[in-house]
């Protein structure tokens, strides 16, 4: 990064013309640090200089990653598709990876992502559907990897090692969803979702029900489905003892997610993980606008979250404009880096919305990726 650029990242933080907040001694701790280190943004605070810290930064490398399967932010971690259906050419290369031609789909099973469910099966038990073979577990990727797995679940391929173990590449792996349709008027397998408002109305727009559901059980619920969310962050939160539990999950809001965070840290702001307060609800939990909430909210669909930066894990939002004070102020300095992102990448585009702390929780923000621009 050049001096100009941190210069002016330093002076307006949110692009706009804005007079510097800081004196000539955080300039020249930006001139040193950028001669010394070109990784090195300042960030520094408006009220006193002991507040001031240093960021490190520079272009993640894994920008490079296609983005039809990584997202923009280039570390998704799943792909999240219809059972038995076909994988494009970018999917297969990325869950292929390096398992190569003998890999075999296997099903993952704990937080780690290493363990998996499973023996190989031969090619003989995979039942003929007309030419197309299901991708059953076990089965050779050859033949099956151009789709995914029949049954819900999160997979990856893998391949046999001298011992005959499976080992699985740990880039990318697939979720297949349990269709909308496996739904029974309110209930799926024991799991209360409730009814879409437009159920059964025939809408194919952004209020259509979701077409399918992540299966989370007690097992798999610590995955992380990129670099910094698990499954279990965005479930709803009632029914504690029931499982397997059922989420919608749209990976368009995981990757604005991971985008905002990553803008945030290249504004100078620390921000290495969020906290999430609410993401996926279902219907029957939102209620019909009950306690406040939109009677079509977002968060039925599994386009948006309610999350506040928490760095130091201590359950509240950080103190991000460095002024000593945690209020609606620091859910700001994260709207700035919303609207850049949405402004990088337009199909991102969503609604945002501020909250103030109140004695359950902090000051946080809303996000979704609804497609069009919404600010509350």
């Amino acid at each position: 990064m050049s001096i100009r650029k941190i210069w002016s990242a330093l002076l307006h933080p949110d692009g706009s013309s804005m007079k510097p907040r800081s004196c000539a001694v955080p300039l020249a701790i930006v001139i040193i640090a950028a001669a010394t280190n070109p990784g090195v943004l300042v960030a520094q605070s408006s009220v006193s200089p002991s507040l001031s810290r240093v960021v490190e930064w520079s272009e993640p490398s894994y920008r490079t990653r296609d983005a039809r399967v990584f997202g923009y932010s280039g570390v998704l971690r799943a792909i999240v598709v219809a059972p038995a259906s076909e994988l494009s050419s970018a999917q297969l290369d990325a869950v292929r990876a390096a398992a190569g031609e003998e890999a075999r789909w296997q099903e993952l099973m704990a937080g780690s992502g290493e363990r998996l469910l499973g023996a190989p099966v031969s090619n003989a038990s995979a039942p003929d559907r007309g030419g197309v073979r299901g991708a059953l577990l076990g089965e050779p990727a050859g033949t099956s990897g151009q789709r995914s797995p029949e049954r819900a679940g999160i997979w990856k391929l893998a391949r046999p090692d001298a011992n005959g173990s499976a080992v699985a590449d740990p880039q990318m792996a697939v979720i297949t969803q349990v269709p909308f349709s496996s739904k029974s008027d309110a209930m799926l397998n024991g799991y209360r979702i409730g009814r879409y408002a437009t159920e059964g109305a025939g809408r194919t727009d952004v209020y259509a029900p979701p077409v399918g559901f992540i299966e989370v059980t007690r097992e798999n619920q610590n995955f992380y489905v990129s670099e910094n969310f698990q499954l279990r962050q965005f479930l709803t939160k009632n029914q504690a003892d029931v499982w397997p539990k059922y989420i919608a999950l749209d990976l368009r809001l995981i990757d604005k997610l991971e985008l905002v965070l990553q803008e945030l840290n290249a504004m100078g702001v620390r921000a290495d993980r969020m906290h999430v307060m609410s993401g996926f609800r279902t219907p029957d939990y939102n209620g019909p606008g009950r306690g406040g909430r939109a009677a079509l909210s977002r968060h039925t669909y599994g386009d948006a979250a309610d999350v506040w930066v928490d760095s130091d894990g201590n359950g509240y939002m950080d103190d991000l404009n460095g002024d000593g004070v945690v209020d609606l102020a620091d859910a700001q300095v994260m709207l700035r880096a919303v609207e850049r992102v949405e402004a990088k990448y337009p199909e991102l585009v969503g609604g945002a919305g501020l909250y103030v702390a109140t004695g359950a929780h902090g000051p946080y923000i809303h996000i979704d990726v609804r497609g069009t621009h919404s600010r509350w």
